[in-house]
């Protein structure tokens, strides 16, 4: 299975390191860590990480998660994006690049 990828801001995956585990944003809010195929990071960043600074990209390996991982279209969408059902475990996560070295900016 192909690599999932989640972009962070660069302090909360070291508060992650530091705490054992990867808590996303909306985990507490929609119960679901957001995450993205490589074909779909370039929109993903322009529609929610614009302007923002000190991003990086987690590379996941899915076959690693112990939550739960789930294919499922947005509202309104065609494409299909992973969401992962709880913490991301760290050794779950492959590699960590900053996101301008992802996008080759």
């Amino acid at each position: 299975m192909a690599e999932i990828l989640h972009v962070t801001a660069r302090d909360k995956w070291e508060q992650a390191v530091a705490e054992g585990q990867y808590r996303g944003d909306t985990l507490a809010t929609e119960g679901f860590t957001h995450c993205c195929l490589s074909g779909q990071l370039s929109g993903v960043v322009s529609r929610y990480f614009r302007g923002q600074t000190e991003l990086v990209v987690l590379r996941i390996a899915p076959d690693r998660l112990k939550p739960p991982l789930s294919w499922e279209n947005p509202p309104g969408s065609d494409d299909v994006f992973p969401h992962v059902y709880g913490p991301i475990n760290l050794d779950a996560v492959v590699e960590v690049v900053p996101l301008e070295d992802v996008l080759g900016r």
